[in-house]
């Protein structure tokens, strides 16, 4: 077993691999930016280091510092969590050279799936089907364009080092494919370090639909059924839920089985996440996230299994602890990803200090957090504040039961979207689980439920706010201290 583990992350993430740490008696060690130096994971963690300044290129990203710290420290493994380095080559290569265990798949895995078109290539190998498009980097105008006429409009541009949607660019008509595709490399350019870019045919409002994989180096490879991710912004995705309504039994084993093949075949070993587009009952793959995901918490609470604890088990050179005939889908379970940003402005980001955060509780509520009491939410990365995650006997249950843990979540300082989330809990097109990539665009009126909502039960609210009850008392000193002095004069 691993005898110490760095966390090259931060935020909820790193709490949420610290405690797998601390359950299985392995002592953590936290990394922070000076924006972080008094956030909750630093102060958790067994041993705590400071790492640079707030931006993530001088902290998060400084590979030499972060290996650094891991040998001061006397860190065997490294957990990258999600983001930052996760799926970084170079940063798994590093570990690899100095003796570091990277609590990943290896650095050759990482640089070929990090390559979408390479990844497309394997995929097709292992028998999944990709949607319509290049097996390789197209070149310049005339070749796009030629490719773009073949495959039929629309199209969409990807980056091939890209994740994240960062840099996608849909394509309706030739008309409009030069300035797309200038603008898409140059995107690619700038967040991947290559402007290379691979186009595929655009599937108008697919469904969104993941496979969890696991696989160790004893030739272990399971799937832990799917997710459905397609609630999404700006290719970013709000709510995710397992299992998904439109996959039934045979599908799942079938996409499964596929998923886990294909991560057998590369030789990968760890969490991983196979997602794949879902249009008119057909799967096409989309790629893969060669790390844990955000969302990792809604099949932990269908399945009852550990992802992060695998995670290290695997890395520890050890068979995963349960089979195939193991896994056991129950119930169904929901995550709103809890981000300080404002819905109502286009979910611009809205950083600053929480001065109040009352989570729910009761029967089926998990909260994944990286704040606790008075925080402050740092404007220099992705402003999550935490996962709000429940679970329920059938997907009424759990949509009932996220209706109640929303109404009773406060966060008093700091916009969320909160509002949002229960906006999209009560739309008639979620509840009957009809949905898509584009719900958000297509579902016009959730801004005027969300006011509708929030009108509705500002004064219920106002009752469950803690916030507002430490105001009150405060007034009420305030005014007491006023009565006395006058009374003293």
């Amino acid at each position: 077993m691993l005898k110490k583990i760095l966390i090259a992350n931060r935020g909820e993430i790193a709490v949420r691999i610290i405690r797998a740490c601390r359950e299985m008696g392995i002592p953590s060690v936290a990394v922070f930016s000076e924006a972080d130096r008094e956030a909750l994971f630093a102060r958790y963690a067994d041993l705590s280091s400071p790492i640079g300044p707030s931006a993530a290129i001088h902290s998060y990203l400084n590979i030499p510092l972060i290996i650094e710290k891991a040998k001061e420290s006397g860190s065997d493994a490294i957990h990258p969590g999600y983001g930052f380095l996760a799926e970084n080559p170079e940063f798994a290569s590093a570990c690899e050279r100095e003796g570091i265990r990277f609590i990943g798949p290896s650095s050759r895995v990482l640089a070929l799936l990090g390559d979408k078109v390479a990844a497309r290539r394997e995929m097709q190998k292992s028998g999944i089907p990709v949607v319509p498009g290049t097996d390789e980097c197209v070149g310049e105008y005339e070749h796009t364009r030629s490719v773009a006429e073949r495959i039929g409009y629309p199209i969409i541009l990807k980056p091939a080092g890209g994740g994240g949607g960062i840099g996608m660019t849909i394509v309706g008509d030739e008309r409009a494919l030069p300035g797309a595709l200038e603008s898409a490399r140059k995107i690619a350019g700038t967040n991947f370090g290559i402007p290379d870019i691979y186009l595929e045919k655009y599937l108008p409002n697919p469904r969104h639909i993941e496979f969890q994989i696991l696989a160790d180096s004893h030739g272990n490879a399971i799937h832990l059924g799917e997710r459905e991710c397609s609630i999404q912004r700006r290719h970013q995705k709000l709510i995710e839920e397992s299992p998904s309504t439109a996959v039934g039994e045979e599908m799942r084993a079938r996409m499964g089985l596929l998923a886990a093949e294909a991560a057998g075949s590369v030789g990968y070993e760890g969490a991983a996440t196979v997602e794949f587009l879902f249009s008119k009952g057909e799967f096409y793959f989309l790629e893969v996230n060669a790390r844990v995901q955000v969302e990792h918490p809604v099949t932990e609470m269908v399945t009852g299994i550990d992802i992060v604890k695998e995670q290290i088990r695997i890395a520890s050179g050890l068979p995963l602890s349960v089979s195939q005939e193991d896994v056991r889908i129950r119930g169904h379970a929901i995550e709103c990803r809890i981000n300080a940003e404002d819905p109502l402005k286009d979910f611009i980001p809205a950083p600053g200090k929480i001065h109040v955060h009352q989570p729910p509780g009761g029967p089926g509520i998990r909260i994944d957090s990286g704040v606790c009491g008075a925080a402050v939410i740092p404007p220099f990365y992705d402003p999550i504040v935490s996962k709000l995650i429940v679970w329920g006997g059938d997907r009424n249950e759990a949509i009932h039961r996220m209706r109640r843990a929303l109404y009773e979540y406060v966060i008093e300082g700091a916009a969320t979207n909160i509002p949002f989330h229960r906006a999209v809990m009560e739309n008639e097109r979620f509840v009957e689980g009809n949905l898509g990539t584009h719900f958000i665009d297509t579902e016009t009126t959730l801004v005027e439920d969300m006011k509708r909502i929030a009108e509705r039960e500002s004064t219920l609210r106002e009752k469950l706010s803690l916030g507002s009850v430490e105001k009150k008392k405060i007034a009420a000193i305030a005014a007491a201290t006023v009565a006395f002095r006058g009374h003293s004069a």
